[in-house]
């Protein structure tokens, strides 16, 4: 009883601070500002033991002015005394005779002038004597103690000096409305609050909480032992934010503050005092007066807003003196020491109360156990022992918990007890255990310990086993107390994770059957030992399952011309059936046939004379095998056999023959006279095999010959017979005949479809049946030609008419030849077109610089257009191009803003061209208005304008107008003024303002010109003062070896204001100060200041000395405006880190970002793009900063990279670490470079020889193609690229002594036999210092170097492994060098080491070569042709460990690996464009307080309602999103740009998916081609001139003398497309075709698995070349590795093969037929005519410019055209993630316009289709004529397709080369 009644009068301290707009009363606030001596007291004491017989006294500096220390200090026993005089810079003492046995004191006092400040003291005590055992912390000594140390961070504040102590427990209200400003406010309250208090663990103790919407302990009273402790506590105290429930506070410090466990003592006062500045939310009067009654002493401060009577409420009496009102937070410092000197006066007093009463017990009867002790520690369990306290301990309670969080549990045991057992623990964890001694009446201290439990055992020797294709088994050795097993696997796929499969076992079951699985797939499989709910560490092995077995021997037998039987045999009796694929290794169409278990099968309807590549595939239940694949060629069709005649009379005979083949469709015979005349043709069913000839001439000879049709149109030779017919018997009968024969003329005959250079002759037959053919000719109404004549057949009744004249009248005359002679004439008259110009031409779209023109086509068909233009108001050349017939509009670019143009339009036609037509357009005028000049001064300037609507930047540029002065500068689309410095005084300047779009184009000048002002006059001059020179700061240890290009990006925008800044310019000069060398040789640095825009105050090769270099750092002036980060960093990578300002090659980019709030505009894209070109960023946040945007531009890792804090008093705190990291990133010797998402010491070698995408076309020899993905850039180097580079430029100080080279790279069909260095260092006379030679006949690896005592020593690694790297395909090699062994790895697995001295280091004045011939001798060096893709040295020999090998698609895990170079991964970073805005919606539900929100409108108040019951805590709202601005959703996404132009072939495919390495076995045959893939777009056309127009052969006539080739023909079906490239060799076009096949069988493979394993398959595109089908098998013997012939199949995925030079508008179709030999029919050999006219055809006009015949069908992919600009950036689209020169256009929305918001340009991104324009000669007629001025017209535009339709000509005799119409059957 006696205990609880003084209980009741502790007095339990807890502080409130309240807000109120009026002083407390009663309350004098008095200043603190006592004198002030003129330096203080040192502060901090600190002693640390270095030895047994060293001790090191340190202190911090004091305030003020001073010139050193002055220690002194004591022993005792002894009392001997030492006096130390020390210098100011010397702020430690070690005593190196010290004596751990004897008592130190100590007095530090400052010395300046004779005086002395007043000492710092301190003390350190002897050490006990005996065996140390671990102490407790309630008993646990301080190293130091201070015995009357009155000095403090408050020197002379009110310093409370009671000798009475206390437990003060403050309570901080962290709600929203306090604000992050006003909290730093509290916090140095706080701090002069605390320091009026001796606090020590066994004086005053202060523990501190806060709170909003829920409270949570910032610490406890027994947390911090000293007073420096708590304040630094205090100034890294967090901003909570939140609600404010101050009654759920009070009663939380009361369950937990005001504890035994905390920290509590019982009879010592007990202080509270609350902080805050409003009215609870919830009620507050139940909490406080249960502190109250619990002994507590309540003191309650308000601020601001508080309520005055909540307060009194709260606070213990009297209030006069318990409660305070301040009316801002700023003010709050004035009532520090009333409110200190009543806590302390309430201190005392209440210490007097408590002990004035009963005795209590003296405070050693009361003291915690000792020698904590853990043992038996398991997983799940441990023992906890101590050694008993003093005195009557009734219970021992124990709590223990997880140190990493979790609830506490607690055991009892009686008093007599001093060990428990802790059981049912988490394994592998770390607890805490407390051991508390509870007496009668109170209870100790803890005795404090930890203990980590054990991991549960887990499962050993796992093995797995009889591996088939479909199942594994598992074993495993048991783990002892295991309650089962779980087995979990997988496959490794590079798609998305495959779902998991899991098998639950009993305890006693250690071996499994897996079933079910994929063939040839690897599956990880992991062990886990099951303990309960819990599961130990897994155990994980790989194995790859069998693949399925293929079928075996493809052989074919009876091969004709349209069949082949095709057998097989059969791999497995598991087989289910087979799949059969061929395809023609010509064509793309694949058929396939699906069969059941059987082992031949008939191929039928085949092509004669063609290759097939057939595929025969096992199929399984699992899925199919790879395809056994040959390939045959069928055999010429059979011609008619056995053809003979009977039955002869004299005008007839019969012929008959033998069918050939059962296909045979139709017979095509034909007769002809031998002594001259027509022939006849006549078509046969195909079943029948006799026919009479009829109406013969008697005793004639008669050639007849006959050839067999079959089903694909394919025709056979012609096999011949002669036969004469008998002599006529009678005449009367033919004289009959003549006489009753009537001739008829043809009707209706006409004449259209008229062109140019055509017309189409038409007319209806009349006796048809007795007609033998029709004969037409034509003349030219002005008789200047001779008359053509054209023979037609009987069958045909329309005729193409070509090439004629243009504009001109043409007699046509038709006549009927019977076989009497010639029927009744028709004639007709027809005019073909003039040459047309085109009309109406028209403007629209005009832009800064473009304009769109448009016209209405002649009704003639053209050739196309000629396009010329010319500037008319400003000097320019005259250009033109060449459109196509089908274009009517075209965009014209690159023009001059504000200049007018002159515009024709020229048809071209086959026989010449248009007139002009022609007009005149202007481009929009793009320049700022109202110029002007304002502050104009001696040295400056400032200019404004009114901005342009469309600009994005503008260039500013100033010169004198001598010339002798320029600056110039960049500003962003929203300004609109900038000011000019360091200019001359009284000096005339010239102002131009330039204004750009965002595509780059820029408008012409706006200039304004100024004088600035003179300088006045001087007065009278003062006699001279000198001036002591700076001090300029020494360099730090860490940056002595720096060499960097550095750049800081300092944040100027308005809520830095001017203090600040100049607190950023201090920081500044000192960071800078602590770099070594300034210049090219050392560390180069510039600065730039952003806001809106950036501005670059000066570049990096401005300054080369340290002094002019800090100079210029004090002189830069504060800016102002908006938080534009993004734009600013892009700035600074375009403009500083570049040559022309000083950026070196090979030497670290580093970058620091300085900002004090979140970005306006977006910085993630940009930071990725910075940080994968190898930047290496820092970034530094203060005040309002957003943390996560802070990660988002640094470098990776974020510990070393992002430096946070709360204000910029605190950058000394982060200084000398950004220091050490930037300088340790800086290091020469191994710079940090960005690699797996993260930075590391090395080398970018790749980047260093400028092998990169921005370098390499600048490099002799070397070729950019697709890497292992393609994404990745791989560089092919050719054989005579042999590169090199000064060793000084990549290794300035030599090669490190423990290194990874780190090669990706492929060994070529052309890499020669002879060794060749892949990489090496020689010194100035060319010998070799270190390097790795490939051997690719002996298949070796060889690294080489000179040891440390100047040896040259080599290793050579050989073996299966190593070989692997010579099969052609991409391997990633690792050769980790260090002191004492070379490790090679292969593909990210260690194959080889040997062991080689230390390295001595290389010599610097050499170079550094890549592929350089091992034979090359001095100057007649040469070098291997090889594809290298990735080359860096790591400064690590770790790193082949930590690679993960992500460029190999056979090892990629994309889990584990970043996102492939300019990928589309849809990422939270990926935003779409802005959608539309949505409709309002109705009010949310309310949320938490957002981070500094721009202030609302201020609501109607409300009534005040009644107080309501308080309800339960709920649950902290989310974070509401960033008050400045709330990204909308995102868009819906736009429509898929259209397919961009086919980039050039490359050399190489991009490898498809490699299987993981197989065994070893004979060399795979040819894998068969997969389905063709849908068709692309045709590309645009490429550079095209005038088109010839095609010839045809002309009328067949007497043999003449050969004519000079003629006018084109009549149309055929598949007109030619002009003149083409030339063609490959057949060989070369058959090895394309076989691989084309093999891709076509492959891709359906891949689809056919992927069907039968329900599994997704990554499609397989028809153009990429199929990856290598693994590692070659077992090697054959000594010459190239597969078939390394020109076909190029199936060895390592050779590359695409060259299809030609690329023809100008890319391949052309397949040919067209050959046109007709003049008509389909020979008619009969006429009298010999005379010669001339007809043979030698007539000279055609304007040849060279003739007409392209009609389009043809479209034929197989045409060559790429050359390689077109780069396409913009993609957006997220996985469906267009295809890698290099494959764009997506999309709306210009989609990208980050840096600029300010502007009106949308469609055509930002615009890359026109029609040739580049080329200058016009200046004679050219086109320039000489008129034009007519063009305006934009407020009309719909259309565009008119012509199309010409294709007319068939007639039969002809031959169908082999190709596919024509065939006239009806006959008997």
């Amino acid at each position: 009883m006696q205990f609880s009644v003084r209980l009741s009068f502790f007095l339990l301290g807890f502080v409130l601070i309240a807000v109120l707009p009026h002083t407390a009363k009663g309350q004098e606030h008095q200043s603190f500002m006592g004198h002030q001596s003129l330096f203080s007291s040192p502060r901090r004491f600190r002693v640390k033991v270095l030895g047994q017989d060293k001790l090191e006294v340190s202190w911090k500096e004091p305030k003020g002015d001073f010139e050193g220390y002055k220690v002194i200090y004591t022993t005792r026993p002894g009392g001997q005394q030492k006096v130390v005089e020390l210098a100011k810079q010397e702020t430690k003492l070690v005593i190196t005779d010290f004596d751990p046995s004897k008592d130190y004191n100590f007095k530090i006092s400052a010395v300046n002038g004779g005086k002395e400040s007043k000492p710092l003291q301190g003390k350190h005590e002897a050490q006990q004597s005996g065996s140390e055992t671990a102490q407790t912390q309630g008993t646990k000594k301080s190293d130091v103690t201070r015995e009357n140390n009155e000095i403090s961070e408050a020197e002379d504040g009110f310093m409370c000096k009671t000798p009475a102590i206390a437990d003060i427990v403050i309570l901080v209200d962290g709600s929203w409305s306090i604000g992050r400003i006003n909290f730093r406010l509290v916090r140095a309250f706080l701090e002069n609050l605390v320091s009026a208090f001796s606090v020590e663990f066994d004086k005053t103790r202060i523990g501190l909480a806060q709170y909003s919407g829920d409270p949570r302990i910032e610490w406890h009273l027994n947390a911090h032992t000293t007073k420096e402790a708590v304040i630094e506590a205090v100034k890294n105290l967090p901003y909570k934010g939140g609600n404010t429930l101050t009654g759920l506070a009070l009663t939380f410090i009361l369950e937990n503050s005001f504890k035994v466990e905390s920290g509590s003592r019982p009879g010592v006062p007990k202080i509270g005092i609350l902080i805050t500045d409003g009215k609870s939310q919830d009620d507050v009067i139940p909490p406080a007066q249960s502190l109250k009654d619990a002994g507590i002493e309540l003191f309650a401060i308000g601020v601001k807003n508080a309520d005055e009577n909540e307060l009194k409420a709260i606070a213990s009496p009297p209030e006069e003196t318990h409660v305070y009102n301040v009316a801002d937070f700023s003010v709050m410092s004035d009532i520090v020491e009333g409110l200190t000197k009543t806590v302390c006066d309430r201190v005392d007093q209440l210490d007097k109360k408590l002990k004035g009463g009963e005795p209590a017990p003296p405070i050693t009867s009361i003291a915690p156990p000792r020698d904590l002790v853990t043992s038996a520690i398991t997983a799940r369990s441990f023992r906890v022992m101590w050694t008993h306290a003093p005195g009557q301990v009734e219970k021992y309670r124990v709590v223990y918990y997880p140190a990493s969080g979790g609830q506490p549990e607690e055991k009892v045991v009686m008093g007599t007890e001093n060990s428990v057992e802790l059981t049912h623990l988490n394994s592998l964890t770390e607890y805490q255990v407390a051991v508390f001694a509870v007496y009668r009446s109170s209870a100790s201290e803890a005795l404090r310990g930890s203990a980590t439990t054990l991991a549960l055992p887990r499962v050993n020797d796992l093995e797995l086993f009889d591996i088939t294709h479909s199942t594994m088994r598992v074993r495993w050795k048991i783990a002892a107390g295991a309650s089962g097993y779980m087995i979990l696997y997988a496959p490794l796929t590079e798609q998305e994770a495959a779902d998991e499969k899991e098998v639950k076992v009993g305890d006693s079951v250690n071996e499994v059957e897996l079933e079910g699985l994929t063939p040839a797939t690897e599956y990880t499989v992991t062990v886990y030992a099951m303990y309960g709910e819990e599961a130990s560490d897994p155990m994980t092995s790989q194995q790859t399952t069998l693949p399925l077995i293929p079928a075996r021997n493809l052989r074919f037998q009876d091969v004709d011309h349209s069949s082949v039987r095709i057998l097989w045999e059969s791999p497995s009796r598991l087989v289910r059936g087979y799949r059969i694929m061929y395809v023609k290794t010509s064509g793309l169409q694949t058929t396939e046939v699906d069969l059941g278990p059987v082992t031949s099968y008939l191929l039928k309807n085949l092509t004669s004379l063609t290759e097939y590549t057939v595929g025969v595939f096992a199929v399984y239940k699992e899925g199919e095998a790879a395809a056994v694949t040959e390939s045959f060629s069928t055999k010429v069709v059979p011609d008619p056999l056995d053809l003979r005649s009977s039955d002869v009379s004299s005008d007839s005979f019969r012929v008959s023959w033998q069918h050939p083949a059962s296909d045979v469709v139709m017979y095509r015979l034909i007769w002809t006279p031998t002594d001259g005349g027509d022939s006849q043709e006549v078509i046969v069913n195909g079943n029948t095999n006799t026919y009479l000839i009829k109406g013969l001439q008697p005793a004639s000879e008669y050639e007849v010959l006959l050839a067999a049709v079959y089903t694909n149109e394919i025709e056979s030779d012609e096999v011949v017979l002669l036969e004469t017919t008998d002599k006529r018997t009678t005449t009367v009968a033919t004289t009959t005949m003549t006489t009753l024969t009537p001739r008829y003329a043809v009707k209706n005959l006409r004449i259209d479809e008229e062109t140019t250079f055509s017309m189409r002759v038409s007319w209806q037959a009349v006796d048809s049946k007795n007609v033998r053919h029709y004969r037409l000719t034509y003349i030219s109404a002005k008789g200047d030609r001779a008359e053509e004549t054209r023979t037609v057949p009987s069958g045909q009744t329309s005729l193409v008419l070509q090439p004629l004249l243009s504009d001109t009248d043409y007699k046509v005359t038709v006549i009927p030849a019977y076989p009497e002679g010639d029927g009744p004439v028709s004639s007709q008259m027809g005019r073909t077109l003039p040459l047309s110009a085109p009309k109406n031409l028209r403007v629209s779209e005009e832009w800064y610089n473009r304009f769109r023109i448009s016209w209405d086509v002649p009704p003639s068909p053209t050739m196309g257009y000629r396009v010329v233009y010319q500037p008319v108001s400003a000097p320019g050349r005259a250009l033109e191009t060449f459109v196509g017939e089908d274009v009517n509009t075209m965009l014209i670019l690159n023009l001059l803003s504000g200049t007018e143009y002159s515009v024709k339009v020229i048809a071209s036609y086959t026989t010449g061209s248009s007139e002009a037509l022609a007009g005149k357009a202007k481009t929009l005028y793009l320049g700022v208005i109202n110029l002007s000049t304002y502050q104009v001064r001696m040295s400056g300037v400032c200019a404004q304008w009114v901005p342009h609507r469309h600009a994005s930047t503008y260039r500013l540029v100033i010169q004198s107008v001598t010339g002798s002065q320029m600056q110039e500068t960049k500003l962003g689309g929203g300004g609109s003024r900038h000011c000019f410095s360091n200019l001359k005084p009284n000096t005339e300047y010239k102002i131009s303002v330039y204004s750009q779009l965002q595509d780059g184009t820029e408008g012409p000048a706006v200039t304004a010109n100024v004088k600035t002002l003179p300088i006045p006059t001087p007065a009278a001059a003062k006699p001279p003062t000198t001036t002591a020179p700076p001090t300029i700061p020494p360099a730090k240890e860490v940056c002595k070896a720096a060499k960097a290009d550095l750049v800081f990006l300092v944040d100027g925008s308005w809520s830095i204001g001017d203090d600040n800044f100049l607190k950023i310019i201090r920081f500044l000069y000192s960071t800078v100060g602590a770099l070594d060398r300034i210049g090219p040789d050392g560390t180069q640095v510039a600065i730039a200041q952003f806001s809106d825009d950036a501005r670059t105050e000066f570049k990096l090769n401005s300054y080369g000395n340290k002094e002019r270099l800090l100079d210029a750092i004090n002189k830069i002036s504060y800016k102002g405006g908006n938080t534009k980060t993004g734009r600013a960093i892009q700035h600074v990578k375009e403009n500083i880190f570049i040559t022309e300002g000083g950026a070196r090659r090979g030497i670290p980019n580093v970058l620091v970002v300085l900002t004090d709030g979140r970005s306006q505009d977006d910085v993630n894209k940009v930071s990725k793009e910075i940080q994968m070109e190898g930047y290496i960023v820092f970034a530094i946040g203060f005040a309002d900063a957003d943390y996560g945007e802070l990660v988002s531009i640094a470098s990776k890792p974020s510990d070393r990279h992002v430096f946070f804090v709360d204000d910029l008093d605190a950058f000394q705190k982060i200084e000398e670490k950004l220091v050490t990291f930037v300088c340790e990133a800086a290091t020469a010797t191994c710079p940090s470079i960005p690699m797996s998402g993260s930075t590391t010491p090395g080398f970018r070698m790749m980047e260093l020889f400028g092998l990169v995408e921005n370098k390499y076309n600048s490099i002799s020899g070397v070729s950019m193609v697709p890497g292992t993905f393609n994404a990745f850039p791989c560089f092919h180097l050719h054989s005579n690229a042999l590169m090199a580079q000064p060793t000084r430029f990549i290794h300035p100080e030599g090669l490190p002594s423990d290194y990874t080279i780190t090669l990706l790279f492929r060994v070529l069909p052309d890499t020669p036999e002879e060794p060749f260095a892949i990489w090496e260092i020689l010194n100035r006379n060319n010998d070799p210092l270190t390097g790795v030679i490939l051997d690719n006949g002996g298949k070796t690896l060889t690294f080489f170097n000179n040891d440390y005592r100047g040896v040259f020593q080599t290793v050579t690694f050989e073996g299966p492994e190593i070989k692997k790297l010579f099969f052609g395909s991409f391997h990633k090699l690792h050769i980790a060098i260090s002191k004492t062994s070379a490790k090679v790895f292969i593909d990210c697995k260690m194959v080889a080491e040997k062991f080689i001295n230390a390295a001595g280091n290389i010599t610097t004045d050499g170079v550094e070569v890549l592929g350089r011939m091992v034979r090359s001798r001095e100057n007649k060096d040469n070098s291997a042709p090889f594809q290298l893709q990735n080359f860096d040295i790591i400064c690590s020999t770790s790193w082949a460990n930590r690679d993960k090998c992500c460029e190999l698609p056979s090892l990629r895990k994309e889990v584990d690996c970043p996102a492939l170079p300019k990928a589309c991964t849809c990422t939270q970073d990926s935003k779409g464009p802005p959608g539309p805005p949505g409709v309002p919606g109705g009010p949310g539900i309310r949320g938490a307080r957002g981070d500094r929100g721009e202030p609302g409108p201020v609501g109607p108040a409300g009534p005040v309602g009644d107080t309501g019951v308080p309800g339960p805590q709920g649950p902290p709202g989310p974070q509401g999103p960033s008050g400045r601005s709330i990204i909308g959703p995102p868009g819906s996404p736009g429509e898929r740009g259209q397919k961009g132009e086919a980039g050039q072939q490359g050399q190489q495919g991009v490898p498809g998916r490699p299987g993981p390495v197989g065994r070893e076995g004979p060399p795979g045959p040819r894998g068969l081609p997969g389905k063709d893939g849908p068709q692309g777009r045709q590309g645009p056309p490429g550079t095209m001139g005038t088109p010839g127009a095609p010839g045809s052969p002309g009328n067949t006539g007497a043999q003449g003398k050969q004519g000079t080739l003629g006018p084109p023909g009549p149309s055929g079906t598949k007109g030619e497309k002009g003149e083409r490239g030339d063609l490959q060799s057949a060989t070369s076009v058959q090895a394309i075709a076989r691989q084309v096949c093999e891709q076509l069988i492959q891709s359906h493979m891949s689809r056919y698995n992927s069907i039968l394993n329900q599994a997704p398959s990554p499609p397989v595109s028809i153009r990429t070349v199929p990856g290598p089908p693994g590692e070659p098998g077992r090697e054959g013997p000594p010459g190239p590795q597969g078939e390394q012939g020109p076909p190029g199949r199936p060895g390592f995925p050779g590359q695409n093969g060259q299809n030609g030079n690329p023809g100008e508008r890319g391949q052309p179709g397949e040919r067209g037929e050959k046109g007709s030999s003049g008509v389909g029919v020979q008619g009969p050999r006429g009298p010999p005519g005379p010669p001339g006219p007809q043979g030698q055809g007539r000279p055609g006009s304007q040849g060279p410019t003739g007409r392209p015949g009609n389009p043809g069908t479209s034929g197989r992919p045409g060559v790429p055209g050359p390689v077109g600009p780069p396409g913009p950036p993609g957006y997220c689209d996985q469906n267009s993630c295809l890698g290099y020169n494959v764009g997506v256009q999309l709306p210009s929305s989609v990208f980050q316009n840096y600029g300010e918001v502007e009106e949308d340009d469609p055509y930002r991104y615009y890359q026109p289709n029609y040739p580049a324009p080329q200058p016009v000669s200046p004679d050219d007629p086109a320039l000489a004529l008129d034009d007519v001025e063009l305006r934009s017209p407020d009309v719909y535009r259309n565009t008119r397709s012509i199309k010409v339709e294709e007319e068939q000509v007639g039969s002809k005799r031959r169908i082999k080369r190709g596919v024509k119409n065939l006239p009806k059957l006959t008997n």
